[in-house]
């Protein structure tokens, strides 16, 4: 895992993650160069095929199914360490792989709310479960904390990240919210241009703030060391999703950032003080 990629300094992750204790600082990096891996095959948009995707998805299924029998790879000895550290779950890592599957065999186009949430468990919620073992939350009140703020981080992103994933051919708003506002085709590039395609973003948006105030009812009665990283990236996405209703969401649409204000707030209410 070490020659996996950092993530980027000026990230919301690398803020939240570097007011971390070392060991769980470089704990939570293992586990982000798991995920940018499997997340960077299920993207892949040069020559590999779904099939030749989803075959590098079962080389990972089949190392982490390897490091739960005792028979670490050598090339991820150190996530194996972090996985018996905090006792990660083999089903959470499944999960997540099982995410990246969903994209790396079609590009998903106007999915039913169910089929969406069940995304976002994988490709969020599941990285979630991980985390708050890390974290030292490993109990009901972590799995909740997961659910809650892994959907609403990632609807925060669908919603950010419209018009790049309809340039990938991708379109992962619900179908129920798209029918609600008038919205019929389901081309992402279409979607994307119809001014209509606003008032389905306002319904994904509601959602979102929903699991955003979930997740802080959570965190307030949760022991305040194990929850200063994902109170620093509720307070990070969760300026993102004000901002871009603020803004609205018609086209032309600019891509939304994390408010440096409010994070540094966070940062010294949550991170130092």
């Amino acid at each position: 895992m070490s020659s996996q990629p950092a993530p980027a300094a000026n990230s919301s992750f690398y803020s939240a993650m570097r007011i971390l204790p070392a060991r769980q600082r470089e704990a939570m990096f293992a586990l982000y160069g798991f995920c940018r891996a499997v997340d960077d095959i299920a993207d892949d948009r040069g020559p590999a095929s779904a099939a030749e995707r989803l075959a590098e998805l079962e080389r990972w299924r089949g190392d982490i199914a390897a490091i739960f029998e005792g028979r670490t790879p050598d090339h991820v000895a150190t996530l194996a360490e972090v996985t018996r550290a905090y006792h990660l779950k083999h089903d959470d890592f499944d999960a997540v792989i099982d995410g990246m599957a969903m994209d790396a065999e079609r590009d998903l186009r106007a999915p039913d709310w169910e089929t969406l949430d069940l995304y976002c468990d994988r490709v969020a919620s599941a990285v979630g479960r991980l985390s708050v073992r890390i974290f030292g939350l490993a109990d009901e009140r972590g799995v909740a904390l997961a659910h809650h703020l892994g959907r609403a981080l990632q609807l925060t992103n669908i919603l950010r990240d419209i018009d790049e994933d309809a340039g990938a051919g991708r379109l992962y708003l619900p179908r129920e919210a798209l029918t609600a506002a008038g919205v019929t085709s389901e081309e992402p590039l279409t979607a994307a241009a119809d001014p209509r395609l606003a008032q389905a973003c306002v319904a994904v948006a509601t959602r979102a703030r929903e699991h955003f105030e979930r997740a802080r009812s959570v965190m307030a009665t949760a022991p305040r060391p194990a929850v200063k990283a994902p109170r620093l990236m509720a307070v990070a996405y969760g300026s993102i999703l004000d901002r871009m209703v603020k803004e609205g969401f018609a086209p032309p649409r600019r891509r939304a950032k994390a408010s440096r204000l409010r994070l540094i707030g966070a940062l010294l209410r949550y991170g130092v003080l």
